[in-house]
């Protein structure tokens, strides 16, 4: 399954994990796109919350950058860098680097808008 990314006016491409939570953020998307607004977290990711909560299916992980990732069933993540924890992996930006991904993000809070097309 593959989602849209969009941040800045920029439409990235991911793809999805193969779980229930992703299942579940695509079923969201069924009904219409997903505005997020994101704040930095960590000097690691931006993260904003969701509008309803997603089964959670949280293990041990090393997220990398580009990953996207859940994280207590309601709050969307967007790596930028390296982080461990215990969260659930949604799926992965394609196509774009890490110093890209940062750049396109930028300082500060961004909205990022998930969408099916």
């Amino acid at each position: 399954m593959q989602i849209f990314v969009s941040i800045n006016g920029e439409k990235l491409s991911a793809n999805l994990a193969k779980n229930s939570s992703a299942k579940a953020l695509y079923k969201e998307l069924e009904k219409g796109d997903i505005i997020i607004n994101a704040s930095d977290y960590g000097g690691f990711e931006k993260n904003g919350k969701l509008p309803s909560p997603l089964p959670r299916n949280d293990e041990q992980i090393t997220m990398q950058a580009c990953d996207i990732i859940l994280y207590s069933g309601q709050t969307f993540v967007l790596a930028y860098d390296i982080n461990s924890w215990s969260l659930t992996r949604l799926g992965k930006l394609i196509g774009i680097s890490k110093d890209e991904l940062k750049k396109l993000l930028g300082a500060g809070s961004v909205e990022i808008r998930l969408s099916l097309k």
